[in-house]
């Protein structure tokens, strides 16, 4: 999400809509976090880093929805943050890092499209469905939902969301391309619609996703999920996935 950001307008504050915060050595980055509705530590490794970073945090008194990136930098970052009365929602210190950079191994749905925005009427209760199922609480309870309807709208403008229908043309499936930058696409929001689980759907549906943004998008796709999940984790191996690495979110 940082690369996405970074190539797209640079580091102006202004224009990403957060900071990025580094920490230099004789002129040379050594480490950088991310500053904006989220916390993302991006290749923190010295305790002084991190030392450094979590009094950037205290004195910004910035708000965030969640902390997430590298397990071992999060939750290094979060045993600093926590101390200083930091409150956490829930901790999922442990979810796996999955990545592809070739054909799946499994064949394709060719049910599975790229959703347009005519889509969004029947794309907005699945995308509700699944923010509610993984994050714990509902996107349109504070707003009545008009900012999580501009983000999905946005999604599907950008042609970043794909769908199965099911056969009165209900979204079955779902996900999104959260962040794309030129190197690797970052897979969000996978959905399964619940009566539809357990009959396979997920790893060709996870296949034709991979196999339409390696052709059209970056040259590598990746994904995180809760280590609990173990439906979703057998759907991503038996898709080609493999793991490279272990995330942590923070959810404040």
């Amino acid at each position: 999400m940082v690369a996405e950001r970074v190539e797209q307008v640079g580091c102006d504050p202004v224009r990403l809509g957060g900071e990025l915060w580094g920490l230099f050595d004789h002129g040379h980055l050594l480490s950088v976090c991310w500053s904006g509705a989220n916390l993302i530590p991006v290749a923190v490794r010295s305790d002084a880093a991190f030392d450094a970073f979590a009094s950037r945090v205290r004195r910004s008194g910035g708000m965030y929805s969640s902390m997430f990136g590298d397990a071992d930098a999060v939750l290094a970052l979060w045993s600093r943050l926590e101390p200083l009365g930091w409150r956490a929602r829930d901790v999922r210190a442990c979810q796996p890092l999955f990545a592809i950079d070739r054909a799946p191994s499994v064949p394709a749905d060719p049910l599975v499209h790229r959703a347009t925005p005519d889509d969004l009427a029947a794309v907005l209760p699945a995308s509700v469905a699944m923010f509610t199922e993984e994050v714990g609480y509902s996107p349109v309870a504070a707003d009545g939902g008009a900012a999580y309807r501009r983000r999905v709208a946005e999604l599907l403008r950008q042609g970043r969301t794909f769908v199965r229908r099911g056969p009165s043309g209900e979204v079955v499936f779902k996900a999104d391309l959260g962040a794309v930058a030129s190197q690797v696409a970052q897979v969000h929001g996978v959905w399964v619609d619940p009566r539809w689980r357990g009959h396979g759907i997920a790893a060709p549906a996870m296949a034709a996703v991979v196999q339409a943004t390696l052709r059209e998008t970056a040259p590598v796709v990746s994904l995180y999920v809760n280590d609990y999940n173990a439906r979703a984790l057998a759907a991503y191996r038996r898709a080609g996935f493999e793991r490279i690495g272990t995330f942590a979110t923070v959810l404040f």
